[in-house]
């Protein structure tokens, strides 16, 4: 019998932690239907190449210094027969929306999706489908977002990612079509394990979003699910000239589950794409934010919320390439940490040269509320223009004293004092949701998780 590398031509040597994976992959491609695109084709070998050569980070790489990914690299993992999804299983995740996507362990659910409130002429659906279908809609956006196609180049979470890409959605919103109501991705994980070595779950969504010309449209991805599994998604975003994106990632994964995802942005000029990130759940997350402001006049938004207790693990990494003038960016990152929770934050903002009157502004922040929880903060700017205006930083701290004695002083207990003060710092990111139905739910979770909640709620 041929080994890894010799059924598959040109395939660098295996190691003990990547074998298993391309002995899967062996395996995926079996499953594929015949007449896929030779493009999608070559693109999945391509990323199991370099899934292969750069294997598991190790904690000696600099961007993986502060996470260690090694209960990935040692588990076994199983992509899951196609599980059965009932509509009471999607019921506490769902709101009115424009369309819903079910998935369910990365496979689309028909049965459960709608799209009865979108004008007719804008898709939205099944990856796979359209790549059967419409190939030639999907072909020229996916894995080529100008530089960030070399993403699956550095990151092997990308990588592996694309080397068992199938489906996931793919939206197409045409020119000067606006969109009223959200679309929402809804993405649940099973956490069924494998009768064979109890192998646990995975799954590798992968997500195209392309608005196009003064197009308008709001998208929400939610990912939660049960038990022990590893989610693994990358979204593209495509934001065409002068068009419109609010882009919200709600991850309320079980504790137990492994989350590391990317997205991905490709602004064009006066585009004005915004995106919140949204992190509850997960007992290790990663998520990787790359933007490419490519045209003159764009508004770029990035913001995120993280939420962590026990020994829970988020990690947060973004890089935003201002790669033409009058372009503007701002970043709010904040993290709420309790327990023994670890968080990492790592910003980059590259100004390329000739991308003059750039304004651009990164800030994190962190609120510790126990000794024993840990932030670490490295916002940075790479600068090659002279005519910018940027700026950057982060805090790590406890409550305010005198606040919480100013807040006693009026009567109002220490533990709902802390509460209070806690939920003003979240809500200030929560507060920036333009979905109503998303903004409602995470502060009725706020009010649930905090001490005294009810207290809270009435004093706000």
């Amino acid at each position: 019998m041929p080994t890894i590398t010799e059924s598959i031509p040109g395939l660098p040597a295996t190691s003990e932690a990547t074998a298993p994976w391309a002995a899967a992959f062996e395996r995926f491609q079996q499953e594929l239907p015949a007449g896929e695109p030779e493009s999608v084709q070559t693109l999945r070998l391509r990323g199991l190449e370099r899934f292969v050569s750069l294997g598991f980070p190790t904690q000696q790489q600099e961007a993986w210094r502060l996470t260690n990914v090694s209960p990935i690299a040692r588990g076994t993992f199983v992509r899951p027969a196609a599980a059965e999804t009932r509509p009471e299983q999607i019921a506490p995740w769902t709101f009115d929306a424009a369309a819903r996507l079910v998935f369910m362990d990365g496979r689309f659910v028909p049965g459960l999706s709608h799209r009865d409130g979108l004008p007719a002429e804008v898709f939205a659906g099944s990856l796979a489908a359209a790549l059967a279908e419409t190939p030639d809609e999907v072909e020229p956006f996916l894995g080529k977002l100008g530089t960030l196609a070399k993403v699956a180049d550095t990151n092997p979470f990308v990588a592996l990612n694309t080397a068992f890409l199938r489906d996931g959605a793919f939206l197409k919103v045409p020119r000067g079509v606006v969109v009223q109501a959200p679309i929402h991705l809804l993405f649940l994980s099973s956490g069924q394990e494998s009768e064979e070595n109890g192998r646990t779950a995975v799954s590798f969504p992968r997500n195209l979003i392309v608005a196009g010309e003064a197009s308008q449209v709001t998208v929400v991805e939610t990912y939660t699910g049960t038990g022990a599994y590893f989610t693994c998604p990358v979204t593209e975003l495509v934001a065409g000239s002068g068009a419109v994106v609010d882009h919200y990632k709600v991850q309320r994964e079980s504790r137990e589950a492994f989350h590391v995802a990317a997205f991905q942005v490709l602004a064009e000029s006066k585009s004005a794409p915004s995106s919140h990130s949204i992190s509850i759940g997960g007992g290790l997350v990663r998520n990787d934010v790359n933007a490419v402001l490519a045209g003159e006049g764009i508004d770029c938004i990035l913001n995120g919320l993280y939420l962590a207790e026990g020994r829970q693990h988020v990690d947060n990494h973004m890089r935003v390439e201002h790669a033409a003038a009058h372009c503007s960016s701002h970043e709010l990152y904040k993290g709420v940490l309790d327990g023994r929770a670890r968080a990492v934050f790592d910003g980059l903002i590259f100004v390329h040269k000739g991308a003059q009157k750039t304004d651009a502004k990164q800030s994190n922040r962190n609120l510790l509320l126990s000794a024993d929880a840990i932030a670490n903060s490295n916002p940075r700017l790479e600068i090659f223009a002279d005519d910018v205006k940027c700026t950057h930083g982060s805090t790590v701290g406890q409550l305010d004293d005198d606040a919480v004695f100013y807040l006693r002083s009026r009567g109002i207990g220490m533990e709902a004092a802390r509460s209070l003060l806690t939920y003003a710092f979240a809500s200030d990111v929560v507060g920036r949701i333009k979905v109503d139905a998303v903004r409602h739910d995470l502060e009725e979770l706020l009010f649930a998780r905090l001490p005294q909640g009810e207290v809270v709620r009435q004093a706000v």
